[in-house]
């Protein structure tokens, strides 16, 4: 495999990993799911999202690696399949918080100085 193509690769599943992340709810569904195990049910009644709904973006996750299933009896309980994920979402909250403060602090000094 030459490097252009490993590169491709590489980038191919860097963005198939952010388009996982590109659905507010599977967000929430991944710091659930950093909390304890849950099946479906459990996550749709504690996230208020439909059980159809939370299955289709389970299986996202999954296919793109962030989730792991194991079947339990009559159910599939669904873990993190790397708990880097939520060390990295929390990474970006951060760089979202600081973007935050820097705008908060811009338009007050704009409308400190709109008022002398």
């Amino acid at each position: 495999m030459d490097t252009l193509s490993l590169t491709q690769e590489i980038t191919q599943l860097h963005a198939d990993i952010c388009s996982g992340l590109a659905e507010p709810r599977r967000i929430l569904i991944l710091y659930a799911l950093s909390e304890r195990p849950h099946n479906v049910s459990e996550l749709s009644e504690e996230l208020n999202i439909s059980q159809p709904a939370t299955s289709r973006h389970l299986n996202i996750l999954r296919e793109r690696g962030m989730v792991s299933a194991q079947r339990e009896g009559q159910s599939v309980m669904y873990t993190l399949a790397d708990e880097r994920i939520i060390q990295a979402l929390d990474l970006l909250r951060a760089v979202l918080a600081d973007k935050l403060k820097n705008q908060a602090a811009l338009a007050h000094t704009v409308f400190e100085g709109s008022i002398e």
